[in-house]
């Protein structure tokens, strides 16, 4: 085993890596199977980068690689952070930000993988296997104050390899039902990162949510894209992309290309975030920053929001973070910055539900270009369920109407109807309609629609809301469903 020291710790052009000294086989002693092994380890002190590289140099004729690692778990103060290590894995291209070294990464959710030419570990790319120096990824999410002592043991595995697979992707396209409005959850998680539940479980427990579509968003990795061919159909669209997990929050990278990898190594102080943003639009996704108010460790969003195609305010079951979003998301909107909200599950496994909660967007059919272009305009709500339905417009005295997503061009003083109708909402629910000064009417969601009158100069906009009864008083109950704008643009 051997230590890294002052010499064998290069630090790369960015402050928040670091380069360990290489791991050769050329003296590995062999197995009877022809199997090579390497075991090496240190201690990372408390403030190491974010990413330490172990270089590992592939022979010729590899057929498999083999990871595994382990570290120690001390026993540390109350309030203080104990030990969590990620890993991955990139190939002899390099790991450059933004390269095409990849080829998987599990976080901490596996101690080891494997990767061959036919196969890999979930969360990692099958495919050849290269001679040069590949490099396995430390990645230090915490550190305990006694440091986090660690120890990786390569094993290469001999012989000649099998044919190179070759993914195949989901179709764009279902039937649909032409222009309607189409259920989706667009921030799910199965076992190719850090979730519980294999891609047809997901799918199962989509339809049975009473899902259109849905969105493949595994943590840092693309590797699962190939496993939804089979899984979508007529009545399931199946959306590919990624949860880009930062240092300084997760965004969601929802309907890219079929095997788009988007990085996430850096921090918003490095001024790095646009241009991923920019590649994951020319990859045909949207930018939609996750969880923005989450309060675990990297989780809350510190990018901003000016290259968002949209939010995700609620996620999840509903819970404080979530309210303290839809706030923030509702100050943008006073201000006169719209970014049209979304809402996901986040579902990882047993039991977190698929569709709880889901968004509900206006789209031409069913398909990735539509679904993503109505996201986009943001003809959509967010609903607790397929119970949940809204419809909100809001109609001038001549009769012209605008819905969700939408403007309606008025005379300042004229009077409108807003109109709000809720099916399926629990007995004792509340409606709101919410505009730039607060919530202006409340009213019984069930038992009819819900009306109010306003002109465009007391109101540039209206949403609405439906919540639970309150449990504590005179905090508001959780939300059961809520809207994007509606817009009055005064002459």
């Amino acid at each position: 085993m051997s230590e890294p020291t002052r010499r064998t710790l290069l630090t790369t052009s960015v402050a928040s890596a670091l380069t360990l000294g290489t791991v050769s086989f050329a003296h590995a002693a062999a197995t009877p199977g022809g199997d090579r092994t390497r075991t090496v380890g240190g201690t990372l002190p408390p403030g190491s980068p974010d990413y330490v590289y172990l270089p590992v140099e592939i022979p010729r004729g590899v057929r498999e690689i083999h990871v595994a690692y382990t570290y120690d778990r001390p026993a540390v103060p109350a309030g203080t952070q104990g030990n969590a290590l990620d890993i991955g894995i990139f190939d002899q291209r390099g790991t450059a930000l933004g390269g095409e070294g990849f080829r998987g990464w599990s976080g901490g959710a596996r101690k080891d993988f494997f990767l061959r030419t036919d196969d890999a570990t979930p969360g990692y790319v099958a495919g050849p296997l290269r001679a040069g120096t590949w490099s396995v990824a430390l990645a230090p999410y915490t550190v305990a104050p006694q440091g986090l002592t660690y120890e990786v043991t390569v094993t290469l595995r001999f012989g000649a390899s099998l044919p190179v697979a070759r993914p195949a992707h989901p179709p764009e396209r279902a039937a649909g039902r032409g222009r309607a409005w189409y259920r989706g959850d667009s921030h799910l998680h199965t076992v190719y990162s850090d979730g519980r539940r294999t891609p047809a479980e997901v799918a199962a427990l989509a339809r049975a949510a009473g899902l259109d579509f849905l969105t493949v968003t595994e943590h840092n990795t693309h590797a699962g894209h190939g496993a939804w061919a089979e899984l979508g159909g007529d009545d399931l669209l199946v959306l590919l992309g990624e949860e880009v997990t930062t240092r300084n929050g997760h965004v969601l990278a929802v309907g890219t290309d079929p095997g788009t990898f988007v990085d996430w190594r850096y921090r918003a102080r490095e001024n790095r975030f646009g241009h991923f943003a920019r590649a994951i639009r020319r990859a045909g996704g949207l930018v939609v920053p996750a969880h923005p108010h989450a309060t675990c460790i990297g989780c809350n969003w510190k990018f901003g929001f000016g290259d968002a195609d949209a939010v995700e305010v609620w996620n999840g079951p509903y819970t404080p973070d979530d309210e303290v979003s839809l706030a923030g998301w509702d100050a943008a909107l006073a201000r006169g910055r719209w970014t049209p909200a979304m809402g996901n599950s986040d579902a990882h496994r047993d039991p977190d539900r698929v569709g709880t909660p889901q968004t509900v967007v206006l789209a031409e059919d069913l398909s990735r270009e539509a679904i993503l272009e109505g996201l986009r305009a943001g003809r959509s709500y967010v609903a607790e369920s397929s119970a949940v339905s809204l419809d909100l417009s809001v109609t001038d005295g001549r009769g012209r109407a605008a819905g969700i997503g939408e403007r309606l061009r008025v005379e300042a003083d004229d009077p409108v109807t807003v109109r709000l109708t809720a099916t399926g909402a629990p007995e004792g629910s509340t409606a709101r309609f919410v505009t730039d000064q607060g919530v202006l009417h409340t009213a019984q969601a069930t038992g009819g629609p819900v009306e109010w009158t306003t002109t465009a100069a007391y109101a540039s906009y209206v949403r609405a809301e439906v919540r639970h009864p309150a449990t504590l008083p005179p905090l508001p109950g959780a939300l059961v469903a809520f809207t994007n704008p509606v817009f009055l643009q005064g002459r």
